[in-house]
């Protein structure tokens, strides 16, 4: 294996600040701007140009996705009520800034033998959300990761365990067009889906959650037809491989609380922050 050393950008900058600003805000959530921008030894100008650069909306009207209720209001507010998810194949998805998910389920045996056979490309790319590991066959997109939290080498031994028997190789010429359309430069992306069959129709359940809006694992499970299986359903959300494109950031407790998080509860927290910015703004143009 070669460097896996992820790319030191723009997008790992702004998450940096974005997650030391969520310390700030919880341990004090009516604090002034300046003094936000004071606390992260930034001027307030250097602040507003560094999130509105980010997502798109001033640090003020951010400010308030950042907040720790913020989840209960998008459950108030912006709440999805699934209708039962079609058969395992290939169809249409979400949309975030003119990105069309379209996607594809391996077969069973795929997942069985732990993707002998597969060669997996593999290369690490800027994200709005820090270092992004993206991972992909022939078929499209199999796994992405962040390393923020967790660090590199871990993110690669997590997402390489998955399939344990596949090829990989270190390829991110190949993926670039992938991760690009995947973090903002929209287009379709295709995603190859390999997991064991329940997993899968819990993924599906998440891919049909729009941008903006939020569900709960006990939804989740009516969806799929398997209502009591809550705890199963949420063991699934967690094994999902290609976050932020299968949207499980947006599965919530019933409670409003966040949930569990893969790669860290400040990551979700930074998505479902970013896309309800994103979205208002989108709706307001």
């Amino acid at each position: 294996m070669t460097d896996q050393t992820p790319p030191d950008g723009q997008g790992q900058y702004h998450f940096n600040v974005m997650r030391r600003a969520l310390d700030l805000i919880d341990a004090d959530p009516h604090q002034s701007l300046d003094h936000l921008a004071a606390s992260l030894n930034m001027s307030p100008a250097h602040f507003q140009r560094t999130f509105s650069g980010w997502v798109g909306v001033s640090p003020k009207r951010y400010q308030q996705y950042l907040t720790l209720d913020h989840a209960r209001r998008l459950l108030a507010e912006r709440f999805t009520m699934l209708d039962t998810v079609a058969e395992t194949g290939l169809t249409s998805g979400g949309r975030l800034h003119d990105l069309f998910i379209r996607w594809e389920a391996m077969s069973p045996g795929t997942y069985a033998s732990g993707g002998e056979g597969l060669t997996i490309r593999w290369g690490w790319f800027d994200s709005p959300f820090g270092p992004a590991l993206v991972m992909a066959t022939d078929k499209g997109i199999c796994g992405i990761g962040f390393a923020t939290e967790t660090g590199p080498e871990p993110t690669m031994a997590d997402l390489r365990s998955r399939w344990p028997n596949a090829n990989y190789v270190e390829d991110p010429t190949a993926l670039k067009p992938l991760a690009d359309a995947a973090f903002g430069a929209g287009g379709n992306v295709q995603l190859a889906l390999i997991g064991a069959p329940f997993q899968i129709k819990v993924w599906e359940a998440l891919l049909s959650i729009p941008t903006g809006h939020v569900t709960t694992y006990s939804e989740i499970a009516g969806a799929i037809g398997k209502p009591r299986a809550v705890r199963a359903v949420g063991t699934a959300v967690g094994r999902n491989p290609i976050s932020w494109l299968i949207p499980c950031h947006r599965a919530l407790r019933k409670s409003g609380g966040l949930g569990g998080y893969h790669w860290g509860i400040p990551v979700k927290r930074a998505m479902l922050a970013w896309e309800s910015a994103t979205t208002e703004e989108e709706g307001a143009a």
